[in-house]
């Protein structure tokens, strides 16, 4: 700061002749040169000639005070933008025959504008829009939308599911991807210390999210474990889950197939497939439930330290790394899908399971249980409100067309879906054709089940088995990576960006610390047990508190914050308003559309059961306890915030809902001087 004062003394220091000198230069010179700014950041100084509207301008020193003409100092921009902007823009010309080119009559002002920007380190920005769109896609793909969908989507009607899910999408999801993309890319900020440009009081949400972040890695990347299990099991001839004669089958266990003529099935009968993931890789078979998880499973646990390795190197140097591996991770999973639709299209009985995937059943439509699943699923689908779409628009460039960014992720997102229905179903199909069922008795798992045991099974009927079997589980393994690498990366900006002295010059050590907790964060989901836990968190710890948290977020930036504010922001940015269905969303549908998800979880909390495992009522209030663990932080912070803020209640109260602008990082000095 001494640097910069330094200069701006100096400027204003000038002599009068020297005034002098440089406007009869300005007179001799052509239109257009008196226009050049300098386009530099960091102590660079812009000087413009022209008529004021007023006799008198005042010093500005400080974010967020408006200048005599008309300039606002907390007016945000882009990074890349220098002072000969919108900066240069608003401290010129303002009178008639001012302007490029205009000679300067004697009595005239002349307007010095010095804008300074902070001696911090720049924000770190994506190499390029390729890695920020192949991220948000790869975030937002996931392993929901290779299990989950399919299954709602033929348990809800079939192809009449479409319906409630494309509306679910239309005025619920795609409105909330929208405005956290330029939430983030506006104020270049992670989930925490957004809130003080937003609504200071609900700072408590972005702590929220981080918590939430956590449960996730606790168990998110357990299932990349299995798969990678799976995976190294796969490099053998025979694969390991087609026979019965393994040391962890049992007298139950039947290969059933219309070829194996000597083989009856019964109720009590298993498949290979099914004993190899509950007794080999969980060994589900010695726990006795949560109240007795077992020991860790040391294979297991090297399968997780393994993933771990991967995502530590993968984001340990920020987005210019992760950035770059998310063009194999994220493009990767789309070229299996390809070719496994290709085989599944190929198989005999393929039509039967496409049948069943699309044939409307309209009359479910009168269900609300079909609407709270298109709801539920396409938000978890794109995942708002997990921090993750903050922290990667805050590296983009301010004057990034994020509108469109929305549009493109969250259509690929959704069609994504659809196709992996295709590439699932043609395969069940092939099953019911081989066991000469319906479809419906094969396809009756839903969750890991369908892609560890019915698809695992039907790959391993398949010819060239080893090849598919390879392919299909290192492309679960990269769906996984990527959201893990997103969603630890909202952590981290988070945490950054609220204590970037303590932390930002330390990332990577505090990435690998992060990394740790994760890691034995995630031991319990190890154990033999682990697969409860999983089940527990996957349906109490994340579902309920992020849906409250995004409900609260929609409302503090709608309601506090002000679409009206929130308009200009986007218009700052893209140089256009957003329309009266994208204002509407965000005030009224929006949160409508979430209470709705809401009360409907409330009122029919979902049955809680894993295999032939019944939670226990005490689960259920385990669960909740998990949940409200997180959310838990933002009634705290709001009593924090008030009972430390100085003044009257009122005068606290009016506080907590003032936003910081955002802009302060650039510093505006108008100074006039009458020659």
């Amino acid at each position: 700061m001494e640097k910069q004062d330094m200069m701006l003394t100096n400027m204003l220091n000038m002599d009068k002749g020297e005034k002098e000198g440089e406007r009869e230069k300005g007179r001799a010179e052509g239109p257009g040169d008196e226009e050049e700014g300098t386009q530099q950041e960091n102590g660079r100084l812009t000087l413009a000639d022209g008529l004021s509207e007023k006799g008198t301008k005042s010093l500005s020193s400080g974010s967020g005070q408006q200048v005599s003409n008309g300039f606002n100092t907390s007016t945000p921009q882009s990074p890349k933008e220098g002072p000969g902007g919108a900066a240069c823009s608003g401290g010129t010309a303002s009178a008639p025959g001012s302007g490029p080119g205009a000679t300067v009559p004697p009595g005239g002002l002349r307007t010095l504008v010095v804008q300074q920007t902070s001696l911090e380190r720049p924000r770190e920005t994506w190499s390029k829009k390729m890695d920020f769109l192949l991220s948000v896609i790869g975030y937002a793909v996931d392993l929901g939308n290779v299990w989950r969908f399919p299954y709602i989507c033929y348990q809800n009607g079939g192809g009449a599911f479409l319906l409630p899910y494309l509306l679910m999408a239309i005025f619920g999801g795609v409105p909330l991807f929208y405005m956290e993309l330029a939430l983030g890319q506006f104020h270049r900020s992670g989930c925490i210390s957004i809130w003080k440009h937003i609504c200071p009081i609900f700072k408590g949400i972005g702590f929220a999210i981080c918590i939430i972040a956590l449960y996730v890695a606790f168990y998110y990347n357990t299932i990349m474990a299995w798969a990678l299990y799976y995976l190294l099991s796969s490099f053998r001839p025979t694969l390991p889950w087609t026979t019965c004669s393994n040391s962890w089958n049992t007298a139950n266990c039947n290969r059933y197939m219309s070829t194996d003529h000597n083989v009856s099935w019964s109720n009590s009968s298993t498949s290979p497939a099914e004993e190899f993931y509950t007794r080999q890789v969980l060994q589900v078979h010695r726990s006795e439930g949560l109240h007795q998880l077992g020991s860790v499973s040391w294979q297991l646990a090297l399968c997780l330290l393994f993933i771990f390795t991967i995502v530590y190197f993968s984001i340990w140097k920020g987005v210019k790394t992760s950035g770059k591996v998310v063009w194999v991770t994220a493009t990767f999973p789309y070229l299996v899908l390809l070719v496994l639709l290709v085989r599944g299209a190929t198989l005999p009985g393929a039509w039967r399971g496409v049948v069943f995937y699309l044939k409307p059943d309209w009359q479910k439509l009168l269900s609300t249980t079909v609407w709270i699943d298109a709801a539920a699923q396409i938000f978890f689908s794109l995942g708002p409100g997990f921090g993750v779409l903050l922290a990667f628009a805050s590296y983009n460039p301010f004057h990034n067309n994020c509108y469109k960014d929305a549009l493109i992720t969250s259509s690929v997102n959704c069609l994504t879906s659809f196709l992996s229905g295709f590439v699932i179903f043609t395969v069940l199909g092939y099953m019911a054709e081989m066991r000469q069922q319906d479809v419906g008795s094969v396809a009756k798992d839903a969750g890991p089940s369908l892609l560890f045991i019915i698809y695992a099974e039907a790959i391993a009927n398949m010819p060239a088995a080893t090849f598919f079997s390879i392919i299909f589980f290192l492309m679960i393994i990269m769906l996984g990576l990527d959201s893990t690498f997103a969603g630890l990366e909202g952590v981290i900006t988070a945490m950054i960006d609220e204590f970037p002295q303590l932390l930002s010059k330390r990332r990577e050590w505090f990435v690998l610390g992060l990394v740790c907790v994760c890691f034995l964060g995630a031991l319990s989901t190890l154990t033999y047990g682990g697969a409860f836990v999983v089940k527990l968190f996957e349906e109490y710890a994340t579902g309920p508190a992020v849906i409250t948290v995004v409900l609260l977020e929609v409302i503090a930036v709608s309601w506090f914050y002000g679409t009206n504010r929130f308009c200009n922001d986007i218009h700052l940015m893209l140089g256009f308003y957003p329309g009266c269905f994208w204002r509407i969303c965000w005030v009224a549908i929006c949160p409508c559309f979430l209470m709705f998800i809401i009360i409907s979880f409330l009122a029919f909390p979902p049955e809680v059961r894993l295999f032939d495992y019944h939670f226990p009522p005490w689960t259920t209030f385990l669960g909740y306890c998990i949940g409200v663990s997180s959310f838990i932080c933002v009634p705290a912070y709001m009593v924090f915030y008030l009972l430390n803020a100085k003044g009257t209640f009122k005068e606290r109260l009016l506080k907590s809902i003032t936003p910081v602008p955002s802009g302060d990082q650039y510093r505006e000095y108008i100074v006039t001087n009458a020659v």
